[in-house]
């Protein structure tokens, strides 16, 4: 437990260095916010970790959650049940007629909750405890609380009015929470990835998601204001936006379920087209450079990859940043994969590589696999920059210069938010 302790301290010790190494004003860095916002993530991982009472009401929530999910499958059988033939692989029939129909459900489902106003009850709630503890103006504090329930381009929706005057450590604020944090409907995935058919293992995952998606939101703000400190004055007003997502309930649903429509097609073209590269890839380093110069043989020999692939190449590249986060060394190369793949791929790829790692029993450490869990919850990858400029931009166009600019800060800023949240827990998990 100590020792874990100490690994996590050395972690989040390196971690505020990277974010420091590359601050726009070091000077500036408001070391009690940061020293809050740690604490804040510390005292939330105690709870949730090691305090009946709270580890109790979040493995309630975390049923719920997956009681939810369980709903999906009676909407999918009906729409579904024709197709599916005995000759179908059952990671395909898994995916396109569980995974995505849980996307476009979820999508439904918190329009729902949207248009009801209980999601802005939650968010404002949030909002309000990080704004007391952390001193943040009134839009970064309900942007930094709306990405805990919503996604990069829906949470912006919460501070509409307040875009165009938000300043600019507001605005990486924004953006790095978006990178750093996930949406309800492919959490809803997630959890079908890691948990497959049992129960147990989809609530078990299910807690620890919905327990990186609240951690991440004070995360993401440390790193922000480090990278790019408040050096303006700002608007300490927190009203959130009276935008709706439909002028009745039933437009509310339908346009809930378009938009999960678009999110569920769009995360199959993407699954599939970076799949295809990734083989593609593969085939030229494996067949081609590692076949001719014997790097092949060489690697298979020392290591668990059969040959030279885009998987060896990042796996051995992130290892170091995984081995300073407490991973153990047994599975710091295969945690340095997931985290190569969530940041130049996305994380939804990363998560199915993940669940296919854990199937198959690759992981020498439970803890491993919790770790990672953590450390790919979040949208932190190359493509969400353009995400993020075309969605934010499209709400306020006179901030899309700025959006460019800060768009590689907050990629950073996302991703460093999401290994303090697995450094942290890794301290705690036994």
């Amino acid at each position: 437990m100590i020792l874990s302790i100490l690994k996590g301290l050395l972690g989040i010790a390196v971690l505020i260095g990277i974010s420091w190494a590359f601050s726009q004003n070091r000077k500036a860095i408001n070391w009690s916010l940061v020293g809050k916002g740690v604490a804040l993530q510390l005292v939330f991982a105690v709870l949730v970790l090691k305090v009946d009472v709270v580890a109790d009401a979040f493995e309630w929530m975390s049923r719920a959650f997956v009681k939810v999910i369980s709903f999906t499958q009676f909407g999918s059988e009906f729409l579904f049940k024709s197709f599916v033939t005995n000759t179908m692989e059952n990671a395909v029939i898994s995916f396109a007629f569980n995974v995505l129909p849980t996307i476009v459900f979820f999508s439904a489902l918190s329009s729902i909750l949207y248009y009801l106003g209980i999601l802005q009850r939650l968010v404002f709630a949030f909002a309000w405890i990080m704004k007391r503890l952390m001193h943040l103006s009134g839009a970064e504090s309900l942007a930094a609380a709306g990405n805990i329930f919503m996604g990069q381009t829906e949470s912006p929706l919460l501070v509409r009015p307040y875009l165009d005057k938000m300043t600019k450590s507001e605005i990486m604020c924004l953006m790095s929470g978006g990178m750093a944090t996930i949406a309800g409907g492919v959490l809803a995935a997630y959890i079908n990835f890691l948990g497959g058919d049992d129960p147990v293992e989809q609530v078990l995952f299910a807690k620890h998601l919905l327990t990186a998606s609240v951690m991440s939101a004070p995360a993401a703000i440390v790193a922000a204001k480090i990278l790019v400190p408040e050096t303006e004055s700002f608007d300490q007003t927190m009203n959130i936006s009276n935008d709706k997502v439909g002028s009745n309930f039933l437009e509310t649903i339908s346009n809930g379920t378009t938009d999960g429509l678009k999110l569920a097609i769009n995360v199959g073209a993407m699954l599939l087209v970076f799949t295809a590269l990734i083989y593609l890839g593969n085939y030229i380093l494996k067949d081609g450079i590692g076949a001719l110069t014997g790097l092949n043989e060489v690697i298979a020999q020392h290591t668990n990859y059969d040959g030279l692939s885009f998987q060896f190449i990042i796996g051995y590249a992130f290892a170091p940043i995984a081995f300073l986060m407490g991973i153990s060394s047994d599975d710091i190369v295969l945690v340095g994969q997931l985290l190569g793949e969530k940041t130049i791929l996305n994380e939804f790829y990363a998560y199915v590589t993940l669940g296919d790692m854990k199937s198959n029993n690759m992981f020498q450490h439970e803890k491993s696999i919790v770790m990672a869990t953590y450390i790919l919850c979040g949208f932190a990858n190359f493509a969400s920059i353009g995400i993020q400029i075309g969605g934010i931009g499209a709400l306020a166009p006179s901030r899309k210069t700025l959006l460019s600019k800060l768009g590689l800060y907050a990629l950073l800023g996302g991703t460093i938010a999401c290994l303090f949240t697995a450094s942290i827990v890794g301290m705690f998990y036994v």
